[in-house]
Formats: structure tokens, C-alpha cells, sequence
């Protein structure tokens, strides 16, 4: 009988490691979606998301676009190899995402070097999105004077700027 019982036991202890180690796994796998499905959507709509809330369309009467991209990249680019691409790229949005989270602006996308964002959406800030678009754009361009190109050290990075408000 004891036999038995230290069988159940091992069995239940089995058990138990296992629904630890899926609980675990299941909340890694969490974090990961939360963390894609807030790089995908604003944060408010991400939210009600994952509250099973519709999120209804709206208008906006007023906001700012920005969008960049980097003067001459394809000639960058061409003097690099991928790798060193990938990279420059990601040490350069790593800059510009910081300074974003400074300033009332939500990043929409970034493909290749181009990169928009958009002040006033997803929630209302008056006429302030105008201020905070020029600011970001200036904090960017500011950032850019010490920015080094790793596989380049005598070249600059120049970014092309362009701003719409309606």
C-alpha cells in the first residue's frame, strides 16, 4: 500500500512542476503579446483590447503628422553590411523612441529609415500637439550632433524632416 501511495505522491509532485513550469511559459507568452500588441496599436486601444472592449472609430479635428527618414541612407547602406545596417538603424530609433516617450507623441511605424509619428491622437491635446511634434523634431535633430555611424566614423547622419498639421 505504501507502495502506492509514494507512486501517487511522485505523480502529484510531477504534476504539480509541470502546471508550475506551463504557468510559467503561459506567462512569458503573456508579456510577449502585451508587448507586440502595444508596438502594433496606442495604448488605449491595446487596453481595450485585452479587456474584450470594442474600440469604436473617431475623428479628429485636429493633429500632427511627423515623418522622417535619413538623407542619403541608401548610400550608407551601400557602405556597410546588413549587420552593421540593422544596427546603425537600431541604435538610432533606440535614441528616438527615448525621446519620444518625453513628449505626448505616439510612434505609428517606422519602415527602414522612415519613421512616423503623430502628436493629438490617440487621445486630445488641444493645439498642444504642434508644440510637441516641433519639440520632438528638434530634440531629434539635437540627438544627431554626437550620433556616430559605426561603420562610419567621419560621416553624419542628416535627417530629412517633414511636419503636417490639420
Amino acid at each position: 500500500m505504501d507502495y502506492v501511495f509514494n507512486i501517487l505522491e511522485q505523480y502529484a509532485s510531477t504534476l504539480e512542476e509541470e502546471v508550475a513550469e506551463r504557468t510559467k511559459e503561459l506567462v512569458e507568452e503573456k508579456k510577449k503579446s502585451d508587448i507586440l500588441l502595444h508596438r502594433m496599436l496606442p495604448r488605449q486601444v491595446a487596453e481595450k483590447l485585452k479587456l474584450g472592449q470594442t474600440v469604436e472609430p473617431e475623428t479628429f479635428e485636429s493633429v500632427t503628422v511627423f515623418f522622417s527618414d535619413v538623407v542619403s541612407f541608401t548610400k550608407i547602406a551601400a557602405k556597410g553590411t546588413p549587420l552593421q545596417v540593422v544596427n546603425l538603424l537600431n541604435e538610432l530609433y533606440t535614441i528616438f523612441d527615448g525621446i519620444i516617450n518625453e513628449h505626448d507623441v505616439y510612434k505609428v511605424e517606422t519602415i527602414g529609415d522612415g519613421y512616423l509619428c503623430v502628436s493629438g491622437l490617440p487621445h486630445r491635446n488641444g493645439n498642444e500637439h504642434i508644440k510637441e511634434i516641433c519639440s520632438m523634431s528638434l530634440d531629434f535633430m539635437n540627438s544627431l550632433k554626437n550620433f556616430n555611424i559605426p561603420h562610419l566614423p567621419n560621416d553624419r547622419i542628416l535627417l530629412r524632416i517633414g511636419v503636417h498639421t490639420g
